[in-house]
């Protein structure tokens, strides 16, 4: 069981009314400290379960006080003779996640455009495309290591969970971004080393089939339950890129040398597993109770949430008939 320690500063006029409502959720432990003759400081202990509900009810309290300041760490280690470990038991039972809040600063920062993204871009895409050349699956596997594609691909999910359309944008330029430069950078090395028209590394993404789509639903599921559960991303990010950034350097190599039925092939492989994996995380993050606080952004949140599911759906459903189609005239 994890722990979290929320400070919170709370105008002096508010806090008796404030810290009332607060030990209604229970708290492992509540300690407060007067900072000024303006604001007092409480620090609550709480189980990282209850997190969310506690930071929505500080959310809405804060859209009404203008001084007030909330803060979240976590909390390594708690030692205590009356925490008991009948509690600890029954709360092991239940799935936990991340906090909304939390979530969204994590993901926000890992959907931004900003030099770092590019050059990890960069040089995932280099290793992928000579690995494609060689023919070597374990040089594709080292690019996709380094590939910084789960962030701003799940970011796109989760800001159709919420509505939030500014972050919705930023997430699909920093995926769109990321795939073009891929494929530049293929175009290059194309253009310079040849395309490897006898690789089976190379060939196996000019085709697609229903265990495409099936691998690419699994990678959104994994990345939307890795981000929530705060679980290195590296490893599941591997799968998210996997359906990425090989199809899209294919699709580079296969235009520089004007080879259009293998581009287009590549092409709607990457577009199957781009929808496969946004349909997939949307469904997890719905499942999972993502959606704001405020009434508002909840009406917002819910037209964005069913539109999502709607639209990519039913591009994931054309995908897979256009599939069966193509593979039928084979």
């Amino acid at each position: 069981m994890s722990f979290q320690l929320i400070e919170a500063y709370i105008p002096k006029d508010r806090f008796s009314s404030i810290q009332e409502n607060i030990e209604k959720f229970n708290p492992l432990k509540i300690w407060t400290r007067k900072v000024d003759s303006d604001c007092i400081l409480i620090r609550l202990l709480v189980d990282s379960t209850a997190i969310e509900d506690i930071l929505d009810y500080f959310e809405r309290t804060s859209a009404q006080l203008e001084d007030m300041e909330i803060m979240l760490f976590p909390v390594d280690a708690y030692i205590s003779k009356k925490y008991s470990a009948e509690k600890e038991e029954k709360h092991e039972a239940h799935l936990e996640r991340a906090s909304r809040q939390e979530l969204y600063s994590s993901i926000e920062g890992s959907a931004t455009l900003n030099a770092g993204y590019f050059l990890f871009v960069l040089i995932a895409a280099i290793v992928v495309t000579i690995g494609l050349i060689k023919n070597s699956p374990s040089i594709v596997i080292g690019g996709m290591v380094i590939a910084p594609l789960l962030g701003p691909v799940v970011g796109v999910a989760f800001a159709s969970i919420l509505g939030d359309f500014k972050l919705l944008w930023r997430s699909v330029l920093t995926v769109i971004a990321g795939i073009l430069l891929s494929a530049v950078i293929a175009i290059i090395i194309g253009l310079l080393f040849g395309v490897p028209l006898k690789s089976g590394e190379f060939l196996s993404r000019t085709s697609v089939s229903i265990s495409d789509i099936l691998l690419a639903l699994a990678a959104g599921a994994a990345g939307a339950l890795s981000t929530m559960k705060k679980f290195p991303s590296a490893l599941v990010g591997v799968m998210v890129a996997v359906a990425l950034m090989p199809p899209a350097a294919v699709m580079g190599m296969s235009a520089s040398v004007f080879l259009w039925p293998e581009a287009l092939r590549s092409t709607l492989l990457l577009s199957v597993n781009i929808c496969s994996i946004l349909f997939s995380a949307v469904i997890v993050f719905t499942l999972a109770g993502i959606r704001p606080v405020k009434y508002e952004d909840i009406k917002i949140a819910n037209n964005s949430r069913n539109f999502s599911i709607i639209f990519v759906g039913t591009i994931v459903l054309l995908l897979l008939i256009e599939v069966l189609y193509i593979n039928h005239l084979h």
